[in-house]
């Protein structure tokens, strides 16, 4: 087998390229509109209660209709997960992980497609939408080899007179509650670890993206899972996402969004149910309020272009983008001048078009939350570029530059999750680093610097799970940067890294006196 390599990024300067992502959106857009069922074991089930996918650049535009469930059927999805448990346990990791090969190259031969399919649903530029679907082909490759090394025989200390050996086991059913965001990506990622680790699950997508999370069990089915291991659940996460994070069959709940969220479902994990047996295992992801910090002799103008990608890539809709940029007071002005400047050089419009460099926000609840949250900022710092909607008719809303802001203010505090950045004076070095770490969250954060004591003290100091020098705070890659955050930003767990696996198994230890 070869070694793992990240799937490389689609050019889109290639006028081929081109061709086949413009081919590839006339295609998607003549097959919207059509209904999706719900997958439970080998039935495909529609209901009557349906919620309606739309396109947050086109909101008159309709991407699906899908079924929704209720607890009933979330009952049903649950026993064919448990009857699925008893057969794909037992296989090899070796055999599970070449689904996920399998699975890899169909997302290949339908990249384009997929791509299509983000740009329309999730509001996805093209290449946002790319990386998206590269990234799932690199968690599906990844994962898939690091199972093989899990079923190896693992190393152990040999005692005379005794035969010792561990291996791993799969836990049992598990749920899964992806994001909206990275709605291929993430979705597969969590659902492929869990999976070849011998696990089942019960798959509820995000409400705003569940036509993409369906493309993705089409993917699977065709790579022959067999039916029950992915059983896909969409619906109301007040009724069936309550209801399976406090089944007594649950083994675990791998879980991607906010932090209220994450936090409920952590609580509710770990009342034990009557007739459970085990201690619920909860992974979460659970968002940031993500900080660059400037130092005074870094290259201003890389840093000045690292914070506007990392702001206000996919309309700042990313646990990493940053929302902070605290800055040395010797070069604050000539820093924000010139984020300012590149700001307004940004092309707001529909994620279809080639030429957009901001798309929508995800829908109408988002983009409420975000203009609030813009209002807010403008009694709380100088507004200096964007402050509400830009033209069209979707979800859009102007890139936004906040100066002058207080560390403890409400937009330098709370996860807005839109296209804002909060500018943040710093007197010296390691004040910004203390203004960078007076959040609740810890999840990425970037230092701009050429002095080696200052990046050492960063090094140390600057508390979060995944830290970058000299370069943007998003766009970690699998196998490269494993991800994950402290503090409120969840469990550390580790996505695309080595010990991401063990989270959805546990260790046995045979011991045979010879």
């Amino acid at each position: 087998m070869q070694e793992f390599r990240n799937e490389p990024l689609t050019d889109f300067r290639d006028p081929d390229n081109r061709r086949r992502m413009a081919e590839a959106l006339a295609r998607v857009e003549s097959d919207l509109g059509r209904e999706y069922p719900l997958y439970i074991g080998n039935e495909e089930i529609t209901t009557e209660r349906r919620l309606t996918s739309i396109n947050p650049s086109y909101k008159q535009q309709v991407v699906g209709v899908v079924s929704q469930a209720d607890s009933a059927l979330a009952e049903r999805a649950m026993q064919s997960a448990l009857a699925a448990f008893e057969g794909w346990r037992g296989r090899s990791f070796a055999e599970r992980a070449r689904y996920l090969f399998k699975a890899a190259a169909i997302m290949r031969r339908r990249r384009f497609e997929l791509a299509a399919w983000m740009c329309v649903e999730a509001g996805k530029t093209w290449a946002e939408a790319d990386a998206d679907v590269a990234e799932a082909i690199d968690f599906l490759e990844f994962y898939g080899r690091e199972a093989i090394r899990l079923g190896e025989v693992q190393p152990l200390v040999r005692i005379p007179g005794e035969d010792n050996e561990l291996h791993y086991i799969p836990l049992g059913v598990g749920i899964v509650i992806p994001p909206w965001n990275f709605p291929l990506a993430i979705l597969t990622g969590m659902t492929s670890s869990a999976v070849v680790c011998g696990n089942t699950v019960v798959l509820k997508p995000a409400s705003p993206t569940p036509v993409i999370a369906a493309k993705f069990v089409e993917v699977m089915r065709e790579a022959g899972v067999p039916h029950g291991v992915i059983n896909y659940l969409p619906g109301s996460g007040g009724e069936i996402g309550d209801f399976l994070v406090d089944h007594p069959q649950t083994r675990f709940i791998s879980f991607t969004g906010s932090r209220e969220v994450g936090v409920r479902i952590y609580e509710r994990a770990a009342r034990v149910a009557p007739g459970q047996i085990w201690l619920k295992r909860v992974v979460a992801e659970m968002g940031g309020k993500d900080a660059i910090v400037v130092d005074d002799d870094a290259d201003l103008e890389d840093a000045a272009r690292q914070i506007v990608a990392s702001a206000f890539a996919f309309s700042g809709q990313k646990c990493s983008a940053c929302s902070r940029a605290v800055v040395l007071d010797s070069v604050y002005d000539q820093v924000l001048e010139r984020v300012v400047e590149l700001t307004e050089l940004l092309r707001v419009g529909p994620a279809t078009a080639a030429d957009t460099d901001v798309g929508p926000v995800v829908d109408e609840r988002a983009y409420s939350k975000i203009l609030e949250y813009i209002e807010t900022g403008k009694q709380e710092g100088e507004l200096l570029t964007g402050g509400g909607p830009a033209d069209g008719d979707g979800y859009y809303i102007r890139p936004t530059v906040f100066g002058d802001v207080d560390p403890h203010a409400r937009i330098a505090q709370e996860e807005i999750f839109g296209p804002v950045v909060a500018f943040i004076r710093a007197r010296g070095f390691e004040e910004a680093i203390r203004i960078a770490n007076d959040t609740e969250y810890g999840l990425t954060g970037a230092v701009f610097s050429r002095n080696r004591d200052h990046l050492e003290y960063a090094r140390r100091e600057f508390h979060v799970g995944n830290l970058y020098f000299n370069r943007k705070c998003t766009g970690a890659l699998v196998g490269v940067h494993p991800f994950g955050g402290f503090n409120m930003s969840g469990t550390d767990s580790k996505a695309g890294g080595r010990d991401y696996l063990l989270l959805f198994t546990q260790a046995k230890a045979v011991a045979e006196r010879l």
